[in-house]
């Protein structure tokens, strides 16, 4: 998916589909920006949004959707408020409108305000904004169909209606109560068949070709300045949406119930998924970040394990997991970001690595075969190890190809960091080490020296 826009009532689904191509949903609300942020499209586009009644879209779910590498634009009406809010952050606010929020010309919320319908009528406007009367009353101005003064008083007339009850039928039902305004008002009715502006309307097209436009050019979002703070209170809303969303899937609460009908399987992976949740807090506390060459290795080293090469066993894999390419992405970014977020000091790693075997009952074989290695390789003498590269470079390719069962990895320093060691000149000593030993030992029995 490369773009998510937020819209109705200023424009309908299709109108937005035919400048851009884009999933439309509808009109934004808290929560919403994080749920799309969470598939990763490239482009999040934000017109109308929620003001009362439902909460509104936080200043938050925007940032972590910007710190996620999403480019996220703003106009019109709630995209315009949050982008003059967020522009400094990274947030692209396009318009008349976000400018003059931007400026300080505009403040109110109400200014961009509607009541509209409900989704089943497409969101249809049943109020004028304010920011559209202003636009309207000012080419009025200009083009001599009102006086300077009268268009004063129809602005303080619109700016006194509530926004729900804002209409250019109940301005000049209100400008015909006042005899001086109405004598004034000359053919203005008859001018605003064609001369109403939608300022919302304009905008909202300026930010989708906007956008059309850093899609053609492939444009990537600059990254963010700031660090994401994981507060308490921004933990509540994510815990409460993936709730929300977990919860409407069908096949997931299904595979649920399957596992708890295991329960030391269910604990085994329940211990896991904890750690899990924790390292991609850690990460995101870090501002760890993946980009298209971290998915790209990440997915190699995925299908190369699963055995998943071909594009059609993938396919499969992909079905059998309820997983589309947009999944598949995120959770081999997630993957990344695991690694990132575990990634503790080997010293202090080492310590809980150890709890773990002893608290599974594994810390004692491998004492014991620890041990006889060392009596071994010390009753073989140092001389049994060759300093020759080539010979050096043979127990690496045993360990890979006849232990693993894999090619050695390009980057064996990268491989040995992974495992808490400090490059490949530690990691080959630990294979040479396991090389000689099984070389002399077999099932217990020591074997005549190797050439």
């Amino acid at each position: 998916m490369s773009a998510i826009v937020f819209v109705g009532p200023t424009l309908r689904a299709d109108e937005v589909r035919r400048l851009l191509d884009a999933e439309c949903r509808p009109p934004v609300a808290q929560g919403d920006v994080y749920s799309a942020a969470l598939q990763m499209p490239r482009y999040i586009g934000i017109i109308d949004g929620y003001f009362e009644g439902v909460p509104s879209v936080w200043h938050k779910e925007i940032l972590w959707a910007m710190a996620q590498g999403i480019q996220v634009f703003g106009s019109a009406s709630m995209g315009a408020l949050r982008a003059s809010e967020l522009a400094d952050f990274g947030m692209k606010g396009v318009g008349r409108i976000f400018e003059d929020y931007r400026s300080g010309r505009l403040s109110d919320d109400d200014e961009v305000a509607v009541l509209h319908a409900p989704a089943e009528l497409a969101f249809e406007p049943l109020s004028e904004p304010m920011v559209s009367i202003r636009a309207t009353i000012a080419r009025a101005e200009v083009e001599g169909v009102l006086a300077e003064d009268v268009a004063s008083a129809l602005l303080g007339l619109a700016k006194s209606l509530h926004y729900r009850a804002r209409s250019w039928d109940a301005i000049l039902r209100a400008a015909a109560g006042i005899p001086q305004l109405e004598q004034r008002l000359g053919g203005f009715a008859q001018w605003l068949k064609t001369g109403r502006v939608d300022a919302k309307r304009e905008d909202a097209i300026a930010m989708l070709k906007a956008m059309a436009a850093a899609m053609q050019s492939g444009e990537t979002a600059a990254p963010v300045s700031y660090s994401f703070e994981q507060t308490h209170v921004w933990q509540s809303l994510t815990e409460r949406i993936d709730a929300e969303h977990l919860g409407a899937n069908e096949t997931a609460r299904s595979v649920l119930e399957e596992l708890r009908l295991n329960p030391n399987r269910y604990e085994r992976l329940r211990v896991h998924a904890a750690l899990r949740s924790l390292a991609l807090e850690a990460a995101r506390r870090r501002g760890a970040k993946f980009d298209r060459s971290a998915l790209i290795d990440e997915m190699s080293r995925h299908r190369s394990l699963n055995h998943l090469m071909r594009r059609r066993d993938l396919g499969k894999w992909l079905e059998g997991n309820n997983l589309d390419e947009r999944d598949y992405e995120a959770l081999l970014g997630e993957s990344h970001l695991i690694k990132a977020g575990s990634a503790m000091p080997p010293d202090s790693l080492a310590r809980h690595l150890l709890a773990e075997l002893k608290w599974a009952g594994e810390f004692s074989a491998l004492k014991l075969r620890a041990i006889d290695k060392a009596r071994v390789l010390d009753a073989v003498g140092p001389d049994a190890a060759s300093s020759s590269p080539a010979a050096r470079l043979k127990p690496v390719i045993w360990y890979f190809e006849e232990r693993l069962g894999q090619a050695v990895p390009d980057d064996l320093d990268g491989y040995a960091r992974s495992l808490g060691l400090e490059g490949r000149d530690e990691l080959s000593r630990i294979l040479e080490r396991e090389y000689l030993y099984c070389q002399f030992v077999q099932d217990g029995q020591k074997r005549d020296r190797p050439d």
